[in-house]
């Protein structure tokens, strides 16, 4: 694949006082991991960083997208589903989530290829309507444990496989990964309470929460409430999801070009 060839994809920024321990006083500055645009490079796109900016830049940018990743992050702000916010919300940022907000509602309109993790899943499920769970433990009664973070005294590696969910047959996640039970990556407590309009889930965990979902529509709609970006060097089946996300961007560029 060229470089004239490759599909772009963009991918929001945040901004970096959002992130826990992060003085006030250092310059505001948006940020992105690594690890999520290098995954995307290594499956074949260019990946552009998104900058949290205006509406109407933030269109001419969106314009010039093949494809839109949603990555994780800070917690959604719960005045976006009409929610007060819960003692164990933590830090959010606004301006990100109105920046994929936006991104998250054009793509769908346009039926250009969107995929999200972990944060991304839920953001997707809130600019549709949905509402989220601000703290599983807490809210869902009979959750397993979700948040194996990669920090604090019991912290875990990115890549740590912490439970199951079960990938739903017919649907694309399934063509990628295989139908039925598949080990996954777990770094989060917000999850998807009521699903949004024009979604279907496709994975669950054991205790019923949403682990992934995708559109009902003909666009492409694919999103997973891990990290598979953790998980893509050692795994082939993780890649797929990639490389399928990549093919569609890459047939949007084709067909828009």
């Amino acid at each position: 694949m060229t470089s004239r060839s490759r599909p772009v994809v963009g991918i929001p920024t945040q901004t970096l006082q959002s992130l826990g321990g992060i003085s006030e006083s250092i310059p505001a500055s948006w940020v992105m991991s690594q690890r999520y645009i290098l995954t995307l490079a290594n499956a074949g796109a260019v990946p552009w960083m998104i900058p949290l900016v205006d509406e109407d830049t933030l269109r001419a940018i969106y314009d010039e997208l093949d494809a839109v990743f949603l990555p994780g992050g800070a917690d959604i702000d719960p005045s976006s589903y009409g929610a007060d916010p819960h003692p164990s919300c933590d830090r959010t940022d606004r301006d990100r989530d109105r920046v994929e907000m936006s991104l998250a509602r054009w793509a769908q309109q346009d039926e250009k290829p969107v995929l999200g993790v972990c944060r991304g899943m839920q953001l997707i499920n809130v600019a549709a309507g949905g509402s989220l769970y601000q703290d599983i433990a807490s809210e869902l009664p009979g959750a397993i444990k979700h948040d194996y973070f990669p920090f604090g005294p019991q912290s875990h590696s990115r890549d740590f496989l912490a439970h199951e969910v079960n990938v739903e047959e017919g649907t694309r996640l399934a063509s990628l990964v295989g139908a039925g039970p598949l080990r996954v990556n777990s770094m989060h407590h917000q999850g998807i309470r009521e699903l949004g309009h024009g979604l279907v889930a496709t994975a669950e965990a054991p205790d019923g929460l949403v682990e992934a979902l995708e559109g009902s529509d003909d666009g492409y709609l694919v999103a997973v409430q891990w990290h598979p970006e953790a998980l893509a060097d050692g795994d082939a089946r993780t890649r797929r999801i990639f490389a399928d996300f990549i093919e569609a961007a890459s047939i949007w560029r084709r067909a828009h070009g």
